[in-house]
Parts: C-alpha cells; structure tokens; sequence
C-alpha cells in the first residue's frame, strides 16, 4: 500500500508559478516511478510528467515542457512539480500517482486545485 498526497495547489495569475509536492508513504518511495497527472473541467485525465526512482529521464507532455519540472526527493519521500509561466488552460486538478510494477500507476493521491486565472 501507498498513501499520496498533494499540497501547494491555489490561485495565480496567468505567468506566475506554482510548487505542488507529493507526499509519499508506505512503501520504500526510491523503489517505484512516479508521475504528475491532470484533469481539466469536462475534460478526460491527461498526463503531465514521469519522474524514474532516481530522478533521472524525467519525461514531459507536450502542452508543459519547457514550463514545468518534476523532481523528487527520495530521502523526504516527496516528488515536485515545479510550474511556471503557467496558463489559463493550465487549469486543472492536479494528481501525483506511484507506478510500482513498471506496468500502470498502482495509487492515486486525492489532488489539489490549480486555478490560473487570465
């Protein structure tokens, strides 16, 4: 079992930036993947970001790369999302999850809002 949750959600304007931590607990954190996910209103989940156990080859959607960064810190056993110069359609719930088998994410944190306004 893994138990996730999100903090640093909130209101910004158009531009600014925003962290979002995920806070891991359960499992031994440096040992499974982790990813960064959103869903937008009347929209399906889409995905943000994949950060590897090590931190390394971290891997962006198009529509946030070059604006957000992922990183992690094993010994806290919290991953980041670092967003700036965000957007109005950056506008979503935001959701960490752990992929534990290299075969699909496994669990799922409860999210938190981000709301860019224009």
């Amino acid at each position: 079992q893994v138990q996730l949750v999100e903090s640093g959600g909130g209101l910004v304007q158009a531009g600014g930036s925003l962290r979002l931590s995920c806070a891991a607990s359960g499992r031994t954190f440096s040992s499974y993947a982790m990813g960064w996910f959103r869903q937008a209103p009347g929209k399906e989940r889409e995905f943000v970001a994949r950060i590897r156990r090590s931190g390394g080859n971290t891997v962006y959607a198009d529509s946030v790369k070059g604006r957000f960064t992922a990183s992690r810190d094993n010994a806290k056993n919290t991953v980041y999302l670092q967003m700036n110069s965000l957007k109005p359609e950056d506008t979503a719930i935001y959701y960490c999850a752990a992929d534990l088998y290299s075969s699909g994410y496994d669990y799922w944190g409860p999210g938190t809002q981000v709301t860019v306004s224009s």
